[in-house]
């Protein structure tokens, strides 16, 4: 019984790793760590996106995202989401932002982002869209957005046509009959 409740369990682990999604892709630049590089898809004829990513400074001193460029857009900047006064603004972030030494900045919906301006095409679900980061010390930096549904609130999400989420229904066990 001890055997067979220990191979059980090696496959229960086994199919765990089967159902969980790829690691995200982890860039690494200098003492930058870049991951979870994500966007939303596009209807088509739309003109801006955003994109959103994870960078930690691993290193001591500071270093400054500046901006970008992508292929599929005429423009990449970084941009920050804020509410002022209850009234959500946003701009462009002309100095650029900051990745203090040791600290780890998100940039997702509704705070810092890349704002692909000028797109030359629709971004569809499923594709990785390359892009280029331009840091104050690391340089430039090759990395690909995943994209995500319509309505996607992080990497891995997805919607419907109605921008409502999507989440993969939990059976218990794994899905294992016992």
């Amino acid at each position: 019984m001890k055997t067979f409740l220990a191979g059980l369990a090696g496959f229960a682990l086994f199919a765990a790793t089967l159902a969980t999604p790829a690691a995200a892709q982890e860039i690494k630049a200098g003492d930058l760590v870049i991951t979870q590089a994500w966007s939303r898809a596009t209807p088509g004829g739309a003109k801006v996106a955003g994109g959103y990513l994870t960078i930690e400074n691993k290193g001591t001193t500071p270093d400054r995202l500046i901006g970008g460029s992508a292929e599929i857009a005429g423009k990449l900047s970084v941009h920050e989401m804020a509410m002022d006064n209850g009234v959500m603004k946003m701009r462009a972030l002309d100095k650029g932002l900051a990745i203090e030494p040791g600290k780890t900045v998100k940039l997702a919906p509704g705070g810092y982002h890349l704002m692909l301006e000028e797109l030359k095409g629709a971004l569809k679900q499923g594709d990785k869209v390359p892009v280029t980061l331009e840091f104050e010390k690391a340089g430039k930096v090759q990395v690909s957005l995943d994209i995500q549904g319509v309505g996607a609130q992080a990497p891995g999400g997805s919607a419907d046509k109605g921008g409502h989420m999507q989440m993969q229904k939990d059976h218990g066990h794994s899905g294992m009959k016992m």
